[in-house]
């Protein structure tokens, strides 16, 4: 394995930089982007509780803010509700879109990577040939090992940058669909909230 990465040059290093990073960014957030722990599904069913026995004080509310993302977006939600709908909705979509940037977080590095992998895998590529076509220039054809240098280092390049690229590529999308997945259900749960506080509408036990 090291003399295959070896053949392909200095340009192997960034590409086996790319992998760890990939590796290290799809671990860290499949272990951040679990559902029940972003939006435990009985968090509305415990807050409504609260608000029917008046036990929503400072000291809850910093107990609700600590205990998850959605806990959060209730939080400021209920810390606003005595100033109107409006007003509450708004503290949600606030507390909302710095919980959906929290959870974005490293995804942009992923799709770079995905981008960027192949391009430095082309870029070995023509580094290859070039080194192919100027042996052929200045030795002739008749010294096989330096055109096959050349190809190798060629053909790994592409491969290593691709190998890397594709799996990238479709974790980014995995953990996109995931984090949107948590987006609509926090959506649902925050909805079902303010229509609590300020309609006639109940909220089912959970």
């Amino acid at each position: 394995m090291f003399e295959i990465i070896k053949s392909g040059g200095w340009l192997m290093l960034p590409i086996l930089l790319c992998s760890v990073a990939v590796i290290a960014i799809c671990i860290e957030r499949f272990w951040t982007l679990n559902p029940r722990k972003i939006a435990p599904r009985t968090l509305l069913g415990d807050v409504w509780g609260w608000l029917k026995n008046n036990q929503i004080s400072g000291e809850k509310l910093k107990e609700l803010r600590d205990s998850s993302a959605l806990g959060r977006i209730f939080a400021a939600g209920l810390s606003n509700s005595r100033h109107g709908r409006d007003v509450m909705k708004d503290s949600i979509e606030e507390a909302a879109s710095q919980v959906v940037h929290d959870m974005e977080r490293f995804l942009g590095a992923l799709g770079t990577i995905a981008a960027v992998a192949p391009l430095i895998g082309l870029l070995g590529t023509v580094l290859g040939m070039i080194r192919v076509f100027t042996a052929i220039m200045m030795e002739g054809t008749g010294n096989a090992g330096v055109l096959a240098g050349g190809i190798s280092q060629a053909l790994i390049t592409t491969a290593a940058g691709l190998t890397v690229a594709i799996p990238a590529l479709m974790a980014h999308r995995y953990f996109q669909r995931r984090v949107d997945s948590i987006v609509v259900t926090m959506e649902q749960e925050a909805v079902k909230l303010v229509d609590a506080l300020h309609s006639d509408r109940r909220i089912e036990a959970v």
